[in-house]
């Protein structure tokens, strides 16, 4: 697998927000947004060559009950993933995949929850994930939000997200998260509103 560091932090997004969990961020992307946390990862020149077992052994040393899967964009490592997966899920870890949502994420669920990341304009890659009427209850949609263009974009995209799907909106960090926040409100949608707690804390 390419790996691009595996890690314990406080997940700072989505409906395990607050959780200690151990990070396996992976290699490679096929988007090039301009709010990724870790440009380094896209290319996927700027990994570490290991195997499913090496990964594996390394989540167990952190001694935490929470993985969350992320990147670049894991399901591009999907064969892989999914042997590290099942190896998680039969040692009884409660695992989460982040994924940018434009590659079917079908094949990984049955193993774990997916938090689906739509971009949005600011971000470059303005686009709306083909996927995400396959999500379960378990499962969520989340958008970065800059400002009102973004705001707008997401709202028309909003009926389209099953019912049960609990979407999460978060501000860029450092735009007007009081604007947003009176945006959501005048909604009247159940969204979630988050500050990214892993940039207020300053870590990864």
């Amino acid at each position: 697998m390419k790996v691009f560091e595996i890690f314990p932090s406080i997940q700072g997004e989505g409906p395990y927000q607050g959780i200690p969990s151990a990070f396996i961020r992976l290699s490679g992307c096929n988007l090039r947004c301009r709010w990724c946390d870790t440009p380094k990862t896209q290319d996927g020149s700027s990994s570490e060559e290991m195997t499913v077992d090496e990964v594996f052994g390394q989540v167990k040393k952190l001694g935490l009950s929470h993985v969350c899967i992320t990147g670049g964009e894991p399901l591009i490592q999907q064969d892989e993933l999914l042997s590290l997966l099942k190896d998680l899920h039969e040692d009884g870890y409660i695992v989460e995949i982040e994924t940018n949502g434009t590659i079917d994420p079908v094949p990984v669920m049955e193993y774990s929850s997916v938090c689906m990341d739509i971009k949005c304009p600011s971000s470059g890659e303005k686009s709306f994930a083909p996927f995400v009427k396959k999500l379960r209850p378990s499962d969520c949609v989340k958008f970065v939000v800059e400002g009102k263009e973004d705001l707008e974009y997401m709202t028309g995209l909003l009926d389209d997200i099953p019912s049960y799907v609990e979407v999460c909106v978060s501000p860029v960090w450092g735009s007007d998260s009081r604007f947003i926040a009176d945006y959501i409100m005048k909604l009247k949608r159940p969204v979630r509103f988050q500050l990214q707690l892993h940039k207020i804390l300053g870590v990864n």
